[in-house]
């Protein structure tokens, strides 16, 4: 069972969004593609979800500015812009993706108290989100993931997939996906090779 995981193509992160990732819009027909015809059993979609008191915003802390360094519940946090405020537009995902043939949407970064970069556990790793048993449910093999941002939300995902899904196959689709930082980009690359994540492109899959 071979599935395909998209990572947060919400407006939020496209240009445009209240935090945009450069590029974040030419992922959209990649990854269409790839629904459509890379042989995948199993589309999943993860979705930014936060409340708007949202503990990783710099607006609830007095003085920080969006990016600059401070800290949520004891742990280093990036304070970030308002984003992905659940049932706002920024919070949608991209209109040109093709939703409907999503199988599964999991949501993440409801507690106000701690990110979600993952899409299978919040940041402290102390409450997971269901996704790794849905997959498991559905007694997936194989896991290529893709999305935005692959510095953030996609590498993190992609560790969180070899832990927490031992056995299972994990790929990484560097183009369709990008990145916030390029140098970030090329750590958390290497970071995901490391682990034994393959690195692959669009075109093998589709080629395949």
């Amino acid at each position: 069972m071979k599935a395909l995981l998209l990572i947060d193509i919400q407006n939020g992160f496209c240009p445009g969004g209240n935090l945009p990732v450069a590029h974040g819009d030419e992922i959209v027909p990649i990854a269409n593609q790839l629904i459509e015809g890379g042989g995948y059993n199993v589309i999943v979609a993860s979705q930014d979800w936060h409340p708007e008191n949202h503990g990783s915003f710099a607006s609830r802390h007095p003085g920080k500015k969006p990016f600059d360094m401070g800290e949520l519940s004891g742990q280093k946090q990036v304070m970030w812009p308002d984003h992905c405020v659940q049932g706002t537009t920024d919070a949608e995902f991209h209109p040109d993706l093709n939703v409907e043939a999503v199988d599964y949407i999991q949501q993440k970064g409801e507690n106000p108290a701690v990110d979600s970069y993952s899409a299978f556990r919040d940041n402290d790793q102390a409450a997971t989100t269901g996704l790794a048993g849905y997959l498991r449910a559905q007694q997936v093999t194989e896991l290529d993931l893709c999305g935005l941002a692959t510095d953030y939300c996609v590498k993190f995902s992609a560790l969180d997939a070899v832990e927490m899904l031992p056995g299972v196959k994990v790929r990484f689709i560097e183009d369709a996906s990008r990145g916030i930082d390029p140098e970030g980009v090329k750590s958390a690359i290497a970071e995901m090779r490391d682990k034994g994540i393959g690195i692959v492109s669009s075109k093998d899959i589709l080629a395949a």
